[in-house]
């Protein structure tokens, strides 16, 4: 049965507002994730009823019974108010969903393979919108997207299958989702201004009425959906080259004995200078992922991302120079029997996602080496991919490190914050322990026994207890 209410199109900006605020409209959000979900809990705090759509059935039965497995307490207070409230409902039909709204909101995973960007679930998501919608419909796509996306594969495939014309009969609308999880509803409604694009300016202007409701920070107009799709995948580019730039940059100040953490203090009193961090590599499902979208599109254009793509190897293999320290650590005893301890599944600190984390790497790496390897992580209590590999994941941090002849510390969990190379001496109850701070987030006033290496701090400690100046290497002049 359709629902009630007015063709959003035919609305003027204050009749948007006004269908919003007072739960006339029911939104359908396709995609329960940890960014779905948020999305989900934003239109609910607006004023939406929402019909949260996912493919796994046992994720739809957990949401549904109040179980969201969501890090941010307002996303899951939200979700369980509306739904005693009877404003939120989580199923796997689509096409009830599409039926049954005004709005279908978009957040399905765009991912990579080797065949270039893996369009399927999105696919399967406007197939069923196409199917099921009807004059009036207004459809939003917040996944990250190769630029053109929207415009030559989202809106030919919606009319297609629905024999209506967008903006002309339906809304199509790109709308990013810019969101760091663990924070997302406030980047939604505070941080971030929200970036809107609409296949034509009825879009466009429906895309701001509703937008201007929720973002606080205002409404960002792009000239088209391949500009914001494009703008998207910059922003997250932009973060990857910084990060291998820093990654080359601490090797080099390793080398020559300076704590390029104190660099990165000085350079960025510039206000051009806004250098990133070294760390153990790039994860998550976005950074890793966008320059390969913008790759694979310069390569269908013509036109080489060398910059680009030069970036994205040296984070791919940043894991690989991590294990470099810990071997330079050990000396000769690498070559002997070795247990190391991974302190840091998540690929971000006190999240319990490791979509792409470099932790991954890191462990095959030593086990290739035949080191023993634990891995411990306050957030996440098991992992299959860990699991296959024989690999244990623990939660206590005391079993994690007892007996170990290292520590690789490769997540910024703030659990790891408060810890010193005296803290994992102890805990280890090894002589001369090696520790490599792969995120530089130790403190380290005293050494104790141990030997630190922190990835842009360079050696501080070197087993005798005592503090030195960072050095690696040597450098002939």
């Amino acid at each position: 049965m359709e629902p009630e209410g007015a063709n959003l199109l035919e609305l003027a900006r204050e009749q948007v507002g006004e269908v919003l605020r007072t739960g006339r409209l029911t939104i359908a959000v396709f995609g329960l994730g940890s960014v779905g979900l948020a999305v989900a809990s934003v239109w609910l705090r607006a004023g939406a009823r929402v019909v949260g759509v996912d493919v796994d059935e046992d994720k739809v039965k957990r949401i549904a019974s109040g179980d969201v497995p969501h890090p941010e307490g307002v996303v899951v207070e939200t979700i369980r108010s509306s739904l005693r409230k009877g404003f939120f409902r989580a199923v796997t039909d689509g096409a009830a969903a599409v039926k049954s709204s005004h709005v279908a909101d978009v957040v399905v995973p765009v991912l990579y393979g080797p065949g270039g960007p893996d369009f399927k679930a999105l696919d399967d998501v406007v197939t069923t919108i196409g199917k099921h919608m009807r004059r009036g419909y207004t459809v939003i796509i917040e996944s990250s997207l190769p630029p053109l996306t929207t415009e030559e594969r989202v809106k030919p495939m919606l009319e297609e299958l629905s024999g209506l014309k967008a903006d002309i009969d339906f809304a199509l609308i790109y709308s990013p989702e810019r969101v760091l999880v663990g924070r997302a509803v406030e980047d939604i409604e505070v941080r971030y201004p929200k970036v809107v694009a609409g296949v034509g300016p009825r879009s466009l202007a429906l895309a701001e009425a509703l937008y201007g409701n929720i973002a606080r920070a205002g409404v960002v107009k792009a000239s088209s959906p391949r500009t914001a799709e494009f703008a998207k995948l910059a922003e997250g580019v932009y973060r990857d080259v910084n990060i291998a730039l820093a990654n080359e940059l601490a090797r080099l100040a390793r080398a020559v004995g300076v704590d390029f953490t104190e660099v990165i203090g000085i350079a960025n009193t510039q206000p051009y200078s806004h250098i990133h961090r070294p760390g153990a590599g790039v994860g998550g499902h976005c950074i890793p992922v966008y320059p390969k979208f913008l790759s694979w599109l310069g390569r269908l254009r013509g036109v080489a991302l060398e910059l680009v793509e030069h970036a994205r190897l040296v984070n791919e293999l940043q894991p690989l120079d991590v294990v470099r320290l810990l071997l330079y650590g050990l000396g000769s005893r690498a070559q002997k029997r070795v247990r190391v301890a991974v302190l840091g599944l998540a690929y971000r600190g006190n999240v319990a996602i490791s979509t792409h984390s470099p932790t991954y790497r890191i462990v095959e790496e030593l086990l290739r080496l035949g080191f023993e390897v634990v891995v411990h992580d306050p957030l996440i209590g098991e992992d299959r991919h860990l699991g296959s590999l024989g690999v244990g994941l623990v939660g206590d941090l005391a079993e994690a490190v007892r007996g170990s002849d290292a520590v690789l510390v490769t997540t910024d969990h703030d659990a790891y914050k408060r810890l010193s190379p005296c803290d994992l001496s102890g805990l280890s109850a090894k002589q001369g322990l090696v520790i490599v701070d792969a995120r530089d987030v130790m403190a380290v006033t005293e050494c104790c026994d141990a030997t630190y290496i922190g990835i842009g701090r360079g050696v501080k400690c070197r087993g005798d207890g005592t503090p030195q100046a960072p050095e690696l290497g040597g450098v002939a002049w």
